[in-house]
């Protein structure tokens, strides 16, 4: 079967660190290769891939901003792809992507046993070489036409829900998890910085699970604003100093640097994962106030002066656990128009052109369709 192989290398990764998104695409250790069709362990389903999402976590793999400190839970040469809807057993599903104790044949570690299996402490045990979400050196992800799944991480699409809104499912199960763990107040002001995937599903998951404070989003590129805005934002602002003076915010100028503030937003969610949406995010909320780390920021460095000065409390978030996926997919019927993220769909053989409109900003989450 066809599949976009990630075979990274120490050289090629320092010097796409180096470079970031403007990394040659010949630079990029993704190939479109002939591999065998994976073949299900015992009980397992095989599901024909319909569609599957390149996501942030992804792009830090291709162009290098993942931390290495990170390496010893993933496993390569790998096909990457774990945002994934297909077909199984002549329906359609969607894939919670976790390679937690389960499916690696080993006794619930102390956290899956809690239910909080994203933090799973067997990614690198058991059956299968190290791998967190869906895939590793043994087990394909979704950037091919077919992969294979425990049948409990299978749920089926609610009926008249498309394929471009289910195949959120799983970032969006990201976001639930995040408001789990760092609930804001129901009437709070929310700023949400970046308006990219988990920007957008940020919005969406505050609407449909009845937050009625104002939702502000910090967004960088005019695509990212008109779907904040079409999404339900309040204000949609291109730059901090804007979304600091709804808020009231008074600013002052430090001898070096950006300007601060006292007063913001009581809840921030950093949404872009990046060093200086972290930046902004500490300097924008309020004193006393949260911030919600949902995007994959790696290394960098920060003045995290705010963090003692204002009492900020910061709480970050990755994957979910079955429970917030479940929730997940129950919510899609609700979040109409949340399909509107997905602006652009490709065959694997197109995945330098799929990589281009993600350089060139040109839209916000991009697909592949295998079949």
């Amino acid at each position: 079967m066809k599949a976009l192989l990630f075979t990274p290398s120490v050289s090629r990764y320092l010097l796409s660190r180096s470079l970031g998104k403007r990394t040659p695409r010949w630079l990029v250790p993704l190939w479109l290769v002939e591999v065998p069709e994976p073949e299900p362990p015992g009980g397992w389903a095989r599901v024909r891939v319909r569609l599957a999402g390149v996501c942030g976590s992804d792009l830090a793999l291709l162009f290098g901003k993942s931390s290495p400190r990170l390496s010893p839970f993933f496993s390569f040469p790998a096909v990457l792809g774990h945002e994934v809807m297909g077909e199984a057993g002549g329906r359609r599903v969607v894939v919670n992507p976790l390679l937690s104790c389960r499916e690696r044949g080993l006794s619930p570690c102390p956290r899956c046993a809690e239910g909080e299996e994203g933090l799973c402490l067997n990614v690198a045990e058991g059956r299968f070489s190290p791998g967190m979400l869906g895939y590793c050196r043994d087990l394909p992800g979704g950037w091919s036409e077919e992969i294979v799944a425990h049948p409990k991480r299978l749920y089926p699409v609610p009926d008249g829900v498309p394929d471009e809104r289910a195949v959120l499912a799983e970032p969006l199960a990201v976001v639930l998890r995040g408001l789990r763990s760092l609930p804001p107040e129901p009437d709070a002001p929310v700023l949400v910085i970046g308006a990219g995937t988990i920007g957008l599903l940020s919005l969406v998951a505050l609407r449909v699970s009845g937050h009625r404070g104002p939702i502000h989003v910090l967004a960088r590129h005019g695509i990212q604003a008109r779907l904040a805005r079409e999404l339900g934002a309040e204000e949609v602002h291109r730059e901090a100093g804007k979304a600091a003076a709804a808020m009231g915010a008074k600013g002052y100028r430090p001898v070096i640097g950006a300007r601060v503030w006292r007063g913001g937003f009581p809840y921030v969610i950093d949404a872009a994962g990046s060093p200086s949406s972290f930046a902004q995010a500490l300097s924008l909320v309020a004193e006393g106030g949260e911030v919600l780390l949902l995007g994959g920021t790696g290394s960098g460095r920060w003045d995290l002066s705010f963090l003692w000065f204002r009492g900020i409390r910061v709480q970050g978030s990755y994957t979910y656990s079955a429970e917030d996926f479940r929730r997940a997919v129950e919510l899609l019927p609700r979040a109409e128009g949340m399909e509107r993220v997905v602006t652009h769909v490709f065959p694997l053989e197109a995945w330098r052109e799929a990589l281009g409109v993600i350089r060139r900003r040109e839209g916000i989450k991009v697909a592949f369709k295998p079949t």
